[in-house]
């Protein structure tokens, strides 16, 4: 099999609209598993809320996410690489958002936090019930433990433009990532799905050459282009099917599968 490490984004891509795992997904995933082929999941999500998937599928690998801040190895939950990012250097776009009113939540690898559990927001509530995570209130910073690896913020999309373009003239001190239509990202600079899955294979002995990668969004677009063969499903943006190799079926088709079919098992 010409790819031995094949990386799957899970919104948008693996799972349908309905965020659920089609019997055509699962079945070509096991059949190139069988092969000798290592699934690994590279997401915006935490491991917490993308391991259950690998479970799913019958898989013992890694995930890599937070969009590639945090890699976990799924068997015994360790983390085996993360980019930690400088969390004082949050409290500006905290006061924004507490001064603009939108959303945001605080994410180690596997905990996340918001500035009140006990104040949110319908939709927020409707959104981590709909991923299953559990949010804890915000502590202090000198109280955190473990690394803060991602900030998210979720609004209106034309509140998150006009945020996104204000924070872009700020100092570049993170990297600012369109994760989702509701979704703008802040982690550590060198935090993206690309160096993420470029370190897996390294640590594999993987050769970029034997890189697949499958993604959907402007956050797949680091790991499209530094797969030998990056596959863009057909729901993605125009830019992000500019930054593939070739682009496959929907989200809701079945879309993994047959890039599945066509690259790994022809």
């Amino acid at each position: 099999m010409r790819y031995k490490l094949i990386a799957l984004d899970v919104d948008g891509t693996l799972l349908n609209d309905d965020h659920h795992l089609s019997s055509e997904n699962k079945e070509a995933i096991a059949e190139v598993t069988r092969l000798g082929g290592q699934i690994v999941l590279c997401t915006g999500r935490s491991p917490q809320n993308s391991i259950p998937f690998m479970e799913e599928m019958g898989l013992s690998g890694y995930v890599l996410g937070h969009n590639g801040a945090a890699t976990v190895r799924v068997k015994d939950r360790e983390v085996l690489h993360q980019y930690g990012m400088d969390a004082r250097g949050l409290d500006p776009y905290i006061d924004y958002c507490r001064k603009h009113n939108i959303h945001y939540d605080v994410n180690t690898a596997f905990d996340m936090y918001v500035d009140n559990v006990e104040n949110l927001t319908k939709e927020a509530n409707y959104m981590y019930e709909h991923f299953r995570i559990v949010p804890a209130t915000l502590p202090a910073w000198e109280d955190f433990r473990e690394p803060v690896v991602k900030f998210t913020v979720f609004t209106q999309p034309e509140i998150l433009d006009e945020a996104e373009r204000e924070w872009r003239t700020w100092a570049p001190e993170y990297n600012i990532l369109r994760s989702g239509e509701f979704f703008v990202d802040l982690m550590h600079p060198e935090s993206s799905k690309g160096n993420a899955l470029k370190n897996l294979a390294v640590k594999l002995g993987i050769p970029q050459e034997e890189v697949l990668s499958i993604g959907n969004y402007f956050n797949d677009i680091s790991m499209l282009t530094y797969a030998g063969m990056g596959v863009a499903m057909d729901n993605s943006p125009v830019e992000v099917k500019a930054a593939a190799n070739a682009v496959t079926g929907s989200n809701n088709e079945h879309g993994v599968r047959d890039a599945l079919v066509k690259y790994c098992l022809s």
